[in-house]
This record gives C-alpha cells, structure tokens and sequence, in this order.
C-alpha cells in the first residue's frame, strides 16, 4: 500500500485510481453513518475523491493516508449537513434498495440506526473499519477519553436496542 501511495503522490493517476477503490467500502461505510443516505453518501466520496485527487502533494506523512482521507470525507460530509439544515428539508429522502450484506452486517447497521449519531460514527469508526482510539480522537478532534467514553456508552446503547428487539 505504501508503495502505491508513493507513486499517486508523484502523479501516478492509475495509482491514485488503485489507492480509491481500495477504500471505497470504508468511505461508504463512514459517510454513510454521518449521512444516513446514500446519495448524500455517494456525493460526500466523490467530493472526498476529487479533493484528495487536487491536494495528494499536501500530504505530509504517507503513513497518514487513511486518516488523512477519512478526515477530508468527514469535513465533506458536515458540509452536506449544513446544506440541509440550511434547506430544511422537509422529512427523509426515501434510500434506493439496499445491496446484498449478511444478516450480521444488517442487524448492526440497523441497530445503529437507533443510537445517538455521536455514538454511531464513533462505533463504525472502531468496530467496522478497525481504528483505534487514538486515531479516532485525532479524526474527530476529541480527546481519547472522550471517544473511550461515546465508546461504552454506544455499546450500552446497541445492548439496550437489542433486549427491546
């Protein structure tokens, strides 16, 4: 992986293309959690894309990609959110057809779909896509008590959804 980021820093289109389907399921995975919505989801990576696409040369350690990409597709999602605070937009849009998970996979995203959003994305960021603490204190400018915190207490909320189930 580091070698491909070398070459999309240098320019390397096709490396840059390699680099964004590598991590095409965990920008979904976290856009969708802030979002809720697929296409607002669709829009955030795209927007992600082209952002890191024109501003690859700022990044500053290699080793940082995820969380540097993370981070911008964060920032890209918050901007669609204040859109349609700003719109105000009356009820949900309707989500296109889901596509094929397991029943695991399901169960949790709609679990997830119960709890607070500060405990959501704090849960995918962990448990779906496997950052630390750390990381996700840096991702989310929070201190890592605090995402220890939102940690514990999104866990007592999926225990508690799944006893009213």
């Amino acid at each position: 992986m580091q070698a491909l980021i070398e070459k999309a820093v240098q320019g390397d289109v096709e490396a840059f293309l390699e680099l964004m389907d590598r991590n095409s399921l965990a920008m979904y995975k976290v856009a969708h959690a802030i979002l809720n919505n697929d296409e607002d989801a669709a829009d955030a990576i795209q927007d992600t894309i082209l952002t890191c696409f024109e501003k690859l040369h700022t990044l500053e350690q290699q080793a940082y990609f995820k969380t540097w990409i993370t981070r911008i597709l964060i920032n890209k999602c918050n901007g669609i959110l204040r859109h349609h605070q700003r719109e105000h937009l009356p009820g949900e849009l309707p989500e296109p057809a889901r596509q094929d998970v397991s029943l695991a996979e399901f169960e949790f995203k709609e679990v997830l779909k119960l709890i607070d959003e500060k405990y959501r994305l704090i849960l995918v960021f962990y448990y779906m896509e496997g950052f630390n603490i750390p990381e996700i204190a840096e991702l989310l400018n929070l201190n890592k008590n605090t995402v220890k915190t939102r940690l514990a207490r999104g866990r007592e909320q999926i225990r508690t959804a799944y006893l009213e189930k």
